[in-house]
């Protein structure tokens, strides 16, 4: 009798959830994909809903009662979880011990999408906790996404009792699926693939061919363009400014053990091949840092992007033993110049560094300058320039004979033009 009603109350959801799709996707159709990504799996082992990027998994029991209440509350929670996988919440793993941090983050940053949604499918006006608790973090990050949540929370420190709080208000599923690698057929990095392919596609409906859906999504629009702005590894990104160069060091990689074993057991004590002498290292040489020091660049920022350029530079295997590292302070016009040469010039420089200029923001008299240097044969080798600033300026028609890259410090995720001469890195303060 159990198992009848049971098998009832399945069928009852599958259609409730058959209703639920339809209504979100005649809301917004940019969602098409999204929306018929997960299959729909009962259990009773869990008391609300939970996701993996393959499955939607729902107690009856819930489903239902929430429907009693009205379709709204099932749209929104259906919609929860699919937001949950579009910004890739269930693949990021954390620590043990900030696991509860990053559950109350990524619902804070998908409840804020839906509460900031125009339509009526989803519409229940949040109530003044909530409201209090979104201009409290507008306040601090311009896009509230769930890596930026977690790290002002991290910050913040908050009181238990807060917490708790905060975890009533905006709890909707289950996060115990994320740690667990049950994901069906394909593996967690084929659902995360499938995923980021789905929310590159739907950002780029949303900005071409929705015009209506980009006016009316604006949150879910940055929190997509936050997720698809392309990740880099800083160290890696330094990486593009290395010579190719020998040095006397012994090649391990060259040596073939199985003729220099065949040779000492032939001759005795004469191998047929030894070590190469000489290897082909990736390393800096000369190279050109220019600092924004403008008005609009904050102090912190530079000294956090000096420290990170430092930490990598200062490892032995980064450069060669003669190097010419020139740090540059810019605004409108060039306001230093210093010239680093060996480890201990590197690390006096860190400790009394100072901001110089505040002006305006030009690029043009840094590459004049080093353009100066360049006619003066003041480089050995000059490989690279990286120009690390915050915001817009003027740049030179010219491309250099040079290899440029521009770093640019972000808090609010917009793109920036650049020359098509020049490479273009987009850091947040995290990535610092």
């Amino acid at each position: 009798m159990f198992e009848e009603k049971l098998t009832e109350k399945v069928e009852i959801c599958n259609e409730i959830l058959k209703d639920c799709r339809n209504e979100l996707y005649l809301n917004m159709r940019f969602l098409d994909v999204a929306l018929h990504s997960l299959t729909p799996e009962p259990t009773m082992e869990i008391p609300r809903t939970a996701v993996n990027g393959a499955v939607f998994r729902y107690n009856p029991e819930f489903l239902t009662e929430q429907y009693r209440v009205g379709n709204v509350p099932v749209n929104r929670c259906y919609f929860h979880s699919i937001l949950h996988c579009l910004f890739g919440h269930v693949w990021k793993r954390r620590e043990e011990e900030e696991i509860s941090l990053w559950n109350l983050a990524c619902d804070i940053a998908a409840e804020y999408i839906i509460d900031t949604l125009p339509c009526r499918c989803l519409r229940n006006p949040p109530k003044p906790y909530r409201r209090a608790v979104y201009d409290g973090l507008l306040k601090n990050i311009s896009v509230i996404h769930g890596e930026g949540v977690f790290h002002l929370l991290q910050k913040a420190e908050l009181d238990i009792r807060v917490l708790a709080r905060m975890i009533q208000e905006f709890t909707v599923d289950d996060h115990s699926l994320w740690q667990r690698e049950d994901f069906g057929p394909k593996s967690p990095l084929e659902q995360q693939n499938r995923w980021e392919d789905i929310r590159d596609k739907m950002e780029t409906e949303i900005q071409m061919f929705s015009k209506e859906a980009s006016e009316n999504s604006k949150s879910l629009k940055e929190q997509l363009h936050v997720e698809n702005r392309q990740r880099y590894d800083y160290k890696e990104f330094l990486r593009k400014f290395c010579v190719l160069k020998e040095e006397m060091q012994v090649d391990l990689d060259s040596f073939d053990y199985i003729f220099y074993n065949y040779g000492m057991e032939l001759y005795g004590n004469m191998p047929l091949i030894e070590h190469m002498e000489t290897k082909e290292m990736q390393k800096i040489e000369d190279f050109v840092i220019v600092i924004d020091t403008s008005m609009s660049c904050k102090a912190s920022l530079v000294r956090k992007f000096l420290e990170e350029t430092y930490s990598i530079l200062s490892q032995s295997e980064s450069f060669y033993r003669r190097f010419c590292i020139h740090l540059i302070q810019c605004d409108e016009r060039v306001q230093s110049d210093i010239v680093i040469e060996n480890h201990r010039q590197l690390a006096s420089y860190m400790k009394e560094f100072q901001v110089k200029g505040m002006g305006g923001t030009d690029f043009r008299p840094a590459f004049a300058y080093v353009n100066e240097l360049l006619a003066k044969k003041t480089f050995h080798k000059l490989r690279g320039l990286i120009y690390f600033t915050d915001g817009y300026g003027i740049y030179p028609l010219k491309k250099p004979v040079y290899d440029t890259a521009f770093v640019f410090f972000q808090e609010d995720y917009q793109d920036v033009d650049v020359p098509p001469w020049a490479m273009k890195l987009i850091l947040g303060e995290q990535d610092l």
